[in-house]
């Protein structure tokens, strides 16, 4: 009759084992989870800068961006975060260290894209100041710097350009060339200068995320001023811009945080209505080029 019971009893102590073991696991896994620094969760935005951009005497146009750091999850273990530079998405994971108070991040990129790198990172004071080095030191700019401030993202069909910046695509531009009648009547070159496309005070004013716009409003606009109302729509939703023109125009704007690739089913009726409007009158406007000096 023992040996009965005891037979009996086996597969209840097995199971009874089995799930000692799994609660012991699950304690372990659900330590190694606790997710810490909750107050550092969110987007840090700044300027990412060559550290030769002060001795460099060339174009510098792909030299200085906008970074956002989006951090998702920090535990004990890992740290999960997203890069967003020159309109492309990466995901970083990495650890987190702290030292008398002192926290600093190791974040990598995963390496399969050309531009991928690490990033050191250490918080001062409401800061994320370090640098990020390319894998490849074979590229045009393999180190950087960045200096990041908290900053919240939310759509605002309100927000417009700042008035005081001056909105010339310095990408794109043509030569004319400087001639002189001599008094014998032959030409004499004197050069050539070049001339910017720029947009007119029209960006300032029409807002094509809050009002439907009429043919009349856009019929006579130039080419650059319906890009960037249109541009400046997607500005509003957080979209990384690919283009370095579109770059050069709302990387410095205060209230620009690029988050994500793409926008489409963020937009709204009156935003998809404005953007059909525009993109057929973008494509038979012309450009007015001035003379700017840099």
């Amino acid at each position: 009759m023992k040996k009965i019971l005891l037979f009996a009893l086996i597969p209840f102590l097995m199971l009874s084992c089995r799930d000692t073991k799994k609660t012991k696991k699950e304690k372990a896994a659900g330590i190694a989870q606790q997710e810490i620094h909750k107050e550092l969760y969110g987007f840090w935005v700044g300027d990412f800068y060559t550290t030769d951009e002060l001795e460099y005497e060339g174009d510098m146009s792909d030299a200085v961006k906008k970074l956002n750091i989006n951090i998702k999850k920090i535990t004990k273990d890992t740290v999960i975060a997203q890069s967003v530079v020159s309109g492309n998405s990466r995901p970083l994971l990495g650890k987190i260290s702290e030292d008398g108070g002192k926290i600093t991040f190791i974040l990598d990129e995963p390496g399969t894209d050309k531009y991928d790198g690490k990033f050191e990172i250490t918080l001062v004071g409401d800061t994320l100041i370090g640098k990020w080095n390319a894998y490849k030191k074979e590229l045009k700019w393999p180190g950087k710097e960045f200096k990041l401030l908290k900053k919240a993202f939310e759509y605002n069909a309100s927000r417009m350009l700042p008035t005081e910046m001056e909105y010339v695509d310095w990408s794109d531009h043509k030569m004319v060339e400087r001639l002189d009648t001599l008094e014998d009547g032959s030409i004499d070159s004197l050069g050539a200068n070049t001339f910017y496309r720029s947009a007119s005070e029209q960006i300032f004013k029409l807002n094509a995320s809050t009002t439907v716009l009429k043919e009349e409003d856009v019929k006579n606009l130039r080419k650059l001023d319906l890009q960037i109302i249109k541009n400046t729509i997607f500005a509003r939703h957080g979209y990384a811009f690919k283009k370095q023109t579109f770059r050069n125009f709302f990387d410095p704007v205060e209230w620009y945080v690029p988050v994500k690739n793409n926008v489409d089913n963020d937009l709204t009726a009156v935003e998809n209505k404005n953007i059909k409007l525009l993109d057929r009158f973008t494509k038979y406007a012309e450009d007015n080029y001035d003379a700017f000096g840099r």
